[in-house]
């Protein structure tokens, strides 16, 4: 993003203004006033008329006003009650609907004249208001609202403007996610609070529960940590607590006279996924089956810690869960919500690295001519050494399921945290890119690979992920080049059926070796003069010739298999494959002719995939 130059004395009231939001949050204040200070503080320093915050309802489904400047209470009922701006694709979508969706900011110079306005066209004339801008609230790649301004009269929002209004935008989602944060932790502790009440009745438990109450909540408050909160824990039960991350990585171990817990390895997990898989559901203690060469004897229970319906870690008990105390259970249960805030804040905190690697590695992977330089220094800060030969993994979920980006991102963040040097990890569309630092063969690389795809299966949501591998980097100037060929390699891995698998180009074959070809319009040249009477022919009359001789290829001419795939009669398949071998004047019989059209086919299929990402 460029610099936007601001004059000495503009600067110092942005600084002033964003200094009162990052102390309206250290007071703190409620969220409906954090969110009126943001109204406000966009109105000052952008000289718009009015401007309102809107925040996603808990099914996030419709906007509504939280938080306003200069709007008139009438206009700001009218449209949470009367006209709530709904969250929905479409052709005829909200200006408000279209910035949350899309995140980037959507301007509308006369809202008069936009027939998606009109739902509010009455309540803006009525307001005053003809020109608007709404900038998406984001935080961690998701949308919480939308900052909405205003102008009475026609106004085209100029690009620094809209450059200010999104940092200006950024900086209150950060707070108003702090808020959010602190107002948890607040019904947090009121809740141990009133479960110190409760038991107070119950004399014979008091003490007891005391100690549990107090514990916890001097983790929370200290701000303990992970570990501290598996002490609090242990102490707490008189049993060893491990505590692990969603990809399985130990975070926190508290042995008991000796006595360590160990958990399931990859393979293991696998076979104990359904078991897991339902404690994330019901967000409550299971009983773990016993697994072979386990090295504490034992039985075993497992406890989620979600986040937003997010497991991002699970606590590990020795034990079955009957053989819990109810006391035992609550304080399991307040130890899974401490730890979530625990995490939650260690996520905030490295929300700022996570957008500068975000950042760097897309300048590597698109080969920024006006980031070159600062490259390297900039990784050094985030303890980065690009110094070092790098293997580009690239991830892309096997099946398109909503929200499946983020989850893969955080898998991927949660492998590469241990590793030393560091990896640096990003998000690019519909993929995450992992530049990581070569420890040993292309194969050591590949089993990396393995372990963030088991890890996120082991993390409990739907679908799986394929992940590519690429060849060593050794300059930066290669950087964009693995990734590219990364990319085409995960596509063609999708295209072929292959799906929860390590690609690299060598498993392509050919394919592999056409996917490094530089100049692409060779490719093109060479599928258009092979396969031009075939792709006429499908074209003119609706058929499927190109389709079904590259399945009967793949299948080693086998008809049946050809039949299966495609759903139609061996017959229909053979009819298919003599008018194919007529168009193309080639036999199926003869082994030159069979390679030259299958090699066709799969740089046709190198073309495809080339064009979708480049134009994606």
């Amino acid at each position: 993003m460029p610099i936007v130059s601001i004059p000495r004395l503009e600067l110092q009231d942005w600084l002033h203004g964003v200094a009162e939001i990052a102390s309206a949050v250290n007071q703190p204040v409620s969220l409906p006033a954090l969110l009126n200070l943001v109204a406000e503080t966009a109105c000052r320093l952008m000289g718009f008329d009015f401007c309102g915050v809107l925040l996603a309802d808990a099914d996030r489904s419709a906007l509504l006003i939280e938080g306003s400047h200069g709007l008139s209470a009438e206009y700001i009922a009218n449209v949470n009650a009367q006209h709530p701006i709904v969250l929905r694709e479409g052709e005829t979508q909200a200006p408000s609907s279209r910035a949350f969706l899309t995140h980037r900011p959507v301007q509308v110079i006369d809202t008069g004249s936009d027939p998606a306005f009109e739902p509010w066209g009455l309540g803006a004339r009525a307001q005053g208001f003809t020109s608007m801008i709404a900038v998406p609230l984001l935080v961690s790649g998701s949308a919480l609202g939308t900052l909405n301004c205003y102008t009475t009269r026609s106004h085209e929002f100029a690009e620094d403007e809209v450059e200010l209004l999104t940092t200006l935008a950024n900086q209150a989602a950060v707070a108003i996610a702090t808020t959010r944060m602190r107002a948890a932790e607040a019904r947090t502790i009121a809740d141990l609070r009133d479960l110190n009440t409760s038991l107070e009745e119950q004399h014979g438990l008091l003490r007891q529960g005391e100690a549990i109450h107090q514990r916890l909540t001097d983790v929370a408050l200290r701000e303990g940590g992970v570990a501290g909160v598996a002490e609090a824990l242990c102490e707490l039960l008189a049993r060893p607590v491990l505590v692990e991350d969603a990809s399985g990585r130990p975070l926190a171990s508290v042995p008991v006279d000796g006595v360590t817990l160990d958990v399931p390895d990859d393979e293991q997990q696998d076979a104990l996924r359904a078991v897991l898989v339902q404690a994330g559901v019901t967000g409550a203690l299971v009983d773990v089956p016993d697994w072979q060469g386990a090295v504490t004897p034992g039985p075993r229970m497992a406890a989620p810690v979600q986040l937003d319906g997010e497991v991002v870690a699970r606590i590990w008990l020795p034990g079955r869960v009957a053989d819990l105390a109810p006391l035992d259970h609550r304080a399991v249960e307040h130890a899974a919500t401490v730890l979530a805030l625990e995490l939650l804040r260690m996520r905030t905190a490295l929300e700022v690295e996570w957008r500068m690697a975000g950042e760097l590695v897309t300048d590597l992977i698109t080969a920024n001519p006006a980031a070159r330089a600062t490259l390297v220094p900039r990784a050094e800060r985030m303890g980065h050494d690009l110094g070092q030969p790098h293997i580009a993994l690239v991830a892309r979920a096997d099946a398109d399921i909503e929200d499946v980006v983020p989850r893969i991102l955080s898998t991927v963040r949660a492998v590469a945290s241990p590793v030393r040097p560091r990896p640096l990890v990003a998000q690019t569309g519909a993929y995450v890119v992992a530049l990581w630092p070569r420890t040993g063969s292309t194969g050591a690389t590949a089993a990396v690979a393995d372990k963030i795809r088991t890890a996120f299966r082991r993390a409990g949501g739907r679908g799986t992920l394929s992940v590519a591998v690429s060849p060593l980097c050794r300059s930066l100037e290669e950087y964009g080049r693995a990734f590219r060929l990364s990319r085409g390699a995960v596509e063609l891995a999708r295209l072929r059926g292959r799906t929860d698998t390590t690609v690299t180009l060598a498993d392509l074959g050919p394919l592999g070796l056409l996917l490094q070809l530089e100049h692409i319009e060779e490719l093109v040249a060479f599928t258009d003069r092979v396969l031009g009477p075939l792709r006429t022919y499908d074209e003119k009359r609706g058929t499927s010739l190109t389709q079904t001789l590259d399945a009967y290829l793949r299948h080693n001419l086998n008809t049946a298999e050809t039949a299966a795939e495609l759903h139609v009669h061996p017959n229909t398949v053979g009819l298919r494959v003599r008018r194919a071998e007529e168009l193309l004047r080639m036999s199926v019989a003869d082994t030159d002719s069979v390679i030259h059209v299958g090699l066709a086919l799969m740089a046709d299929q190198v073309v495809q995939i080339a064009g979708a990402t480049t134009s994606g």
